[in-house]
């Protein structure tokens, strides 16, 4: 029991309300959760109790979406909520979203090596190249070409990892009595200039207790898998079933080793949405209550794009007629399409279909703890991944529903750790320690 591989388990904040749009109008939730910090520690005491390795923070620097009904995807500051959540906690990581397109290298890694200090190494970096046109706007730029944005990805990363390492291990004394705050030569500049960034240094920063932040990535191109290769040690993913999940771990895998890596640093992470309730029939209620607390309309609209029909809103609480079914097919561009028309060919309403979590990013799991835990060892025991970022629909209790009622299930079956095995986030993940950039 005790040899068998354990899985990793980040757990999603975003902006404090849940995964769903809806979320924020439920009956336990607090409205202002965007701005209450209080809240936000609670969430990570929660997780962190759970023994859950980290919380993910996506993010876009942009507004993208309409604030007149539901509250912004992403925390109100990703480096900001962070430190006060890791000031609040002990053992739990905590990894941010930033962009390589609309930064520049010196803050990013003064930033975070700063928050790794002062977490005793429980940081990392979720490096993404960004294309939002409105980031770009706010930013006073324009967004480069894709192949322009993966070279300043590079060059950022290894500028970053650069400074990082610009402190020598050994180079801090903290000998007052004789004035050796530090040893001088061992603090360099790194006098790096690339095409698209350049920094002097050196970072006035010590290493921290893993050396330095766990740099993960996101995505599934071969850019991505460059990025990965390169420098990362996690991969966060959006694999809608288990085989084609299965395939892409493999594929990142086998990749690492043609940067010398060792298939076994790199941890493949795909999102899940669980909707836990004590019977099934209560948890599908619970996502029919948060899809009334949104707008429909739209939904309805791209599900019937995704099976080839022209669905109707006024159409939502009925199944869709066998005649229509008749012309129904599997748009090959979405690989969620295939499981939507499966739902919709049983009948059930068209509101029920949305509330299976036909058209969600990530999969979801409408059902008990049970369900939940056996969805997560079907992949996990298939190696379709290494562990899961759990997206809770409704933060204000799925977190909690989760730890208390999910993790016992995934420790019994001995598929979850029982407690951290060290301090840092490295340790969480089994990955090595690390100092500058790659050897």
């Amino acid at each position: 029991m005790e040899n068998k591989p354990k899985m990793l388990l980040a757990m999603q904040v975003g902006s404090g309300y849940g995964i769903e749009p809806g979320a924020w109008r439920m009956p336990n939730a607090d409205p202002a959760a965007y701005m209450n910090m209080d809240k936000l520690v609670e969430f990570a005491k929660i997780a962190e109790r759970g023994k859950i390795q980290m919380i993910f923070f996506a993010d876009t620097p942009a507004l993208t979406n309409d604030l007149s009904n539901q509250p912004p995807p992403s925390p109100i500051e990703p480096i900001i909520t962070m430190t006060a959540m890791a000031r609040e906690t002990e053992r739990i990581g905590f990894v941010s979203t930033i962009s390589t397109t609309f930064n520049y290298p010196y803050n990013v890694a003064r930033q975070l090596k700063a928050l790794d200090v002062i977490s005793n190494g429980r940081i990392g970096v979720n490096f993404v190249t960004t294309s939002h046109p409105v980031a770009a706007l706010n930013y006073g730029d324009k967004i480069p070409s894709r192949k322009e944005r993966y070279e300043k990805a590079h060059e950022f990363i290894q500028i970053v990892q650069a400074l990082w390492g610009s402190w020598g291990e050994d180079a801090i004394l903290l000998d007052a009595e004789n004035g050796k705050f530090a040893e001088m030569d061992k603090i360099q500049p790194v006098n790096i200039a690339g095409e698209h960034f350049q920094s002097q240094g050196p970072l006035p920063i010590p290493p921290s207790k893993q050396g330095q932040p766990v740099i993960f990535t996101a995505g599934g191109s071969e850019e991505t898998l460059k990025i990965l290769g390169a420098y990362g040690s996690g991969l966060y993913t959006n694999p809608y079933d288990s085989e084609s999940a299965r395939v892409y771990r493999e594929i990142f895998r086998a990749g690492a080793k043609q940067f010398g890596r060792s298939p076994d640093e790199i941890k493949v992470i795909p999102g899940i949405i669980p909707s836990i309730a004590p019977t099934k029939e209560e948890a599908l209620e619970r996502r029919r209550r948060l899809d009334r607390n949104t707008d429909l309309r739209g939904k309805v609209q791209y599900l019937g794009s995704m099976i080839g029909l022209p669905l109707s809103y006024n159409q939502i609480d009925q199944s869709v007629p066998k005649a229509m079914l008749q012309h129904a097919y599997t748009n090959p561009q979405d690989p969620r399409s295939a499981y939507a028309l499966e739902l919709v060919k049983t009948g059930i309403p068209i509101r029920d279909v949305l509330a299976h979590g036909a058209i969600n990013y990530h999969p979801v799991i409408v059902g008990t703890a049970e369900e939940v835990a056996d969805f997560m060892e079907e992949w996990f025991v298939k190696g379709a991944c290494d562990g899961f970022a759990i997206q809770p629909d409704v933060s204000f209790d799925g977190i909690s529903d989760f730890v208390d009622q999910v993790i016992p299930i995934l420790q019994e079956r001995g598929l979850f750790h029982e407690d951290y095995e060290g301090t840092t986030l490295r340790e969480h993940m089994g990955v090595p320690y690390q100092y500058g950039g790659m050897e």
